[in-house]
């Protein structure tokens, strides 16, 4: 998805787009879906494709949510 970086800075809070945009990444067991148990899909912030299913989340103890399978073929 191609969007001007002001554009982005728009749609995007401050963390999203540092995590997004700038390869940014949250320190480990510090986001707030780490522990996170609610059934549902995880969707990107930029471009809004469903990722993930909580149905394939699991504990790696690595610091951040892990998964066993994408959501669809063209999900990543």
């Amino acid at each position: 998805m191609k969007r001007a970086d002001n554009e982005w800075k728009l749609k995007l809070t401050p963390e999203q787009y540092r995590v997004l945009r700038q390869c940014g990444t949250e320190p480990p067991f510090t986001g707030k879906y780490v522990n996170h148990k609610e059934n549902g899909v995880y969707v990107c912030a930029g471009c809004n494709n469903e990722l993930f299913s909580s149905k394939t989340k699991y504990d790696s103890r690595s610091g951040w949510p892990s998964f066993w399978d994408q959501f669809s073929e063209e999900s990543v």
